[in-house]
This record gives C-alpha cells, structure tokens and sequence, in this order.
C-alpha cells in the first residue's frame, strides 16, 4: 500500500496549520498523520500534545534506551510508518547491525554483548506491552523493578504505548513511511 485511505481536509484551521508548521520544522517532514488528523481538531491536539510530552531522553543513554524501545514497539506492531520514524535515530543512538536483527527477531539476544541489561529488559517490556493481550508475570516485575526506578517504568511505559497509538492510528489510517530511513526493518513473529 503506497497511501493513505483517506485524503488530508483542504482546509485546515489556523490552530491546527501552526501544529503542523511546528512538526514539519521538528521531523524535516510534511507528516501525512498530522494532516489526517486534521479531520478531528480534538484528536489532532490531543495527539500532539501526547508526543509532545512523550519522553525524549536527558542524557545519551536514556536517549538510545528509549530509541531501542520505540523501535521495539513499532517492530511488534508492525508499523511501517513507526518504524521508519524511529529508525532515523539509529545511528545518532550508537545502535548496532547486531542489535537491530535482535529487535528484529532475526538473530538471538544471547548473541549480542552490547545489549545492557537495562536494554533487554526494557525490550522485553516493549515485547510485552507490544503484544495482546500483555503478559506481566511476577518475577519479570522483579527483575524490571530491581533494574529501573518508578519514574523510570513509568517513562517506558508510557514510550511503549505511545508507539502503540500511533501504530494503531497509522495502520488504522493506511499511512505509508515518511521516508526517515534507509533501513528496512521488518520483525520475524516466527521467533516469538
């Protein structure tokens, strides 16, 4: 599929036509999700205001941690627009060939050195969130618990289900990629 369902509204409020000048400026893009979203001021607002104060990472680490989560999420979902988006960030995040065909399912996790332990339990909680219906069990609580702070779950959490929405929301929409990057990930269900 190469477009959208739907066409974007010709005419676009004054609110809405400064949100979608500030996302051009900020991704380099004229995000078709943005302009659909146009339809719906409510939803376009909403959904603006909910990437808006999506975590963005304060420092190098919590910034690749956070790209590998989103990655993650939109691999499980199989959001093609979502992982074009974020796979833009790979190189900038210092994330690996090796590392990308264990987000993608095409390699084994134990394989990989470069993966912290943080990492992979955030990628397994992205898996989980990812997936339906999510299956927490006590110890990999523990384990995500003993590993990360509140603030931090709670910053995961919220990451991993906002790549969510906008999964769904593409997919429900028929959004092509944007054309972040060159990469063309694709995740292996068979190895779930």
């Amino acid at each position: 599929m190469e477009k959208a369902f739907i066409k974007p509204p010709k005419k676009i409020p004054l609110l809405l036509r400064l949100g979608l000048y500030i996302v051009k400026k900020e991704t380099g893009k004229d995000l078709l999700p943005a302009r659909l979203l146009s339809w719906v001021p409510r939803a376009a607002i909403g959904s603006g205001v909910l990437e808006m104060m999506t975590a963005k990472g304060k420092d190098s680490q919590e910034k690749r941690l956070l790209n590998l989560v989103r990655l993650q999420a939109s691999l499980i979902c199989s959001c093609s627009f979502c992982t074009d988006m974020n796979a833009a960030g790979i190189n900038k995040n210092g994330i690996t060939e090796e590392e990308l065909l264990v987000l993608q399912g095409k390699r084994e996790v134990q394989s990989v050195t470069t993966l912290t332990i943080r990492e992979l339990l955030a990628l397994q909680y992205a898996v989980i969130l990812s997936s339906t219906p999510p299956s927490l069990t006590e110890k990999f609580i523990r384990n995500l618990s003993s590993e990360f702070s509140e603030r931090e779950i709670v910053m995961l959490a919220s990451t991993i289900a906002s790549v969510n929405y906008w999964a769904r929301l593409n997919q429900g929409l028929g959004i092509p990629p944007a054309g972040f990057s060159e990469q063309c990930l694709v995740f292996n269900k068979d190895t779930l």
